[in-house]
């Protein structure tokens, strides 16, 4: 009984549709309105999915220098093919990125 309580548990915090090392490009932008009706600055450290739910902490990882942040899910997104998602300015500077990267997502 306890190990399916714990496992219940750890169930919950696992954001679906991020697996744990998937990698591809992620693109900067500046929206000031979100798909959560979060009011945003081009400073904050926040991102777009197109899949996770709005809300969602994740960890994002540059390949190219190893820095990483914990960003808020609370847009849609990116619309680019080949695209894993869209980080905001803020979050994008904080790993050191002027343009697009190649990124590792991950739970956080």
């Amino acid at each position: 009984m306890r190990a399916i309580i714990v496992m219940a548990a750890f169930a919950i915090l696992i954001p679906e549709g991020v697996a744990a090392g998937q990698i591809g490009i992620a693109s900067r932008y500046c929206h000031h309105n979100s798909a959560s009706g979060r009011k945003v600055t081009c400073r904050s450290k926040v991102a777009a999915h197109r899949t996770l739910p709005l809300g969602t902490h994740i960890k994002v990882r540059n390949l190219a220098n190893g820095r990483s942040v914990i960003v808020t899910i609370v847009d849609r997104g990116p619309f680019v093919k080949g695209r894993i998602i869209d980080l905001s300015e803020g979050a994008a500077n904080a790993i050191g990125s002027s343009d697009l990267m190649r990124v590792e997502l991950s739970r956080y």
